[in-house]
């Protein structure tokens, strides 16, 4: 991609995505993803209604006065967002591709994170770890990871969430905000997120494209896996195959969706065709 179509891109993401950060998300994020906790400020004299249990007493005995001690909340996070670059993620059918929203969404997160003055990091991944963007702060660090998010191109095709959950403990020390966007289609990773959910706060974004899950009627197709690069011919005019499309579908969504009920993270399902705003909202609500 030449440079100047790439800061255009880059651009036109910006604009929209900031646009519904300052709009929409700022509050959300700031209720639904708190601090590490609460941080000691100062000591006043007592007011009536301050609760007893702020009293300190040492000061207290000190002045011969009633003193409290004032705590504020410690805003300052790390969010980390775990995208999934496998080769599925470039499938598409209706407006856009897997990966376009997978972008638009993680922008949307790294600017609700820089007004808040959090750190944002990525780990992008495969079936490997191809890269990994160390969390800092600022506008210009997270034009750097929508550029990635615009134009990396992976190495490998296949997906392993498991690799990408263990690397993430391993080289995030600190408990984060961490978002996994995927469309799930792995075994195997259910105990990894469970182990990765008791250290970070994990959520999962679950992006899927409206023809992954019902086969239309057109006739013979040719399906090509973008991950292992096999062909199949499916006759979509019967019934039967459709059906049988379907099912499978349904059945590795339900399956998906009781893993992450199992590991207690919060989570949501966002389509392709599908405005993503109204997803991010419940699952902040949620929270």
């Amino acid at each position: 991609m030449e440079t100047s179509e790439l800061l255009k891109k880059v651009r036109l993401i910006e604009i929209k995505t900031r646009g519904l950060s300052n709009q929409i998300f700022s509050g959300e994020y700031h209720a639904a993803f708190k601090g590490r906790g609460m941080t000691f400020s100062e000591v006043r004299e007592y007011i009536p209604g301050d609760e007893i249990r702020t009293i300190d007493w040492n000061v207290t005995a000190r002045f011969n006065h009633p003193y409290v001690k004032v705590f504020e909340e410690e805003r300052e996070m790390t969010v980390m967002l775990l995208v999934d670059v496998s080769g599925s993620e470039s499938f598409g059918t209706q407006q856009q591709r897997k990966r376009d929203l997978v972008t638009e969404i993680c922008a949307v997160l790294a600017f609700s994170a820089i007004q808040n003055n959090d750190k944002i990091g990525v780990v992008f991944f495969s079936d490997q770890v191809e890269k990994f963007i160390p969390p800092k702060k600022g506008k210009s660090h997270t034009l750097r990871i929508i550029r990635e998010l615009i134009e990396f191109k992976p190495e490998h095709k296949g997906t392993n969430l498991s690799e990408a959950l263990h690397y993430f403990n391993t080289i995030v020390k600190k408990r984060s905000i961490a978002f996994l966007l995927s469309d799930f289609m792995d075994d195997g990773f259910e105990d990894a997120l469970k182990i990765a959910n008791r250290k970070h706060d994990m959520v999962a974004l679950r992006i899927y494209d409206k023809r992954e899950q019902e086969l239309p009627d057109m006739g013979l197709i040719r399906c090509i896996d973008p991950e292992t690069g096999n062909t199949q011919w499916i006759n979509s005019r019967r019934k039967s195959v459709r059906q049988k499309f379907n099912r499978r579908s349904k059945a590795h969504a339900a399956k998906v969706s009781d893993i992450f009920r199992r590991s207690g993270i919060d989570h949501a399902h966002i389509a392709t065709h599908e405005n993503y705003v109204k997803p991010l909202i419940n699952l902040f609500k949620r929270r």
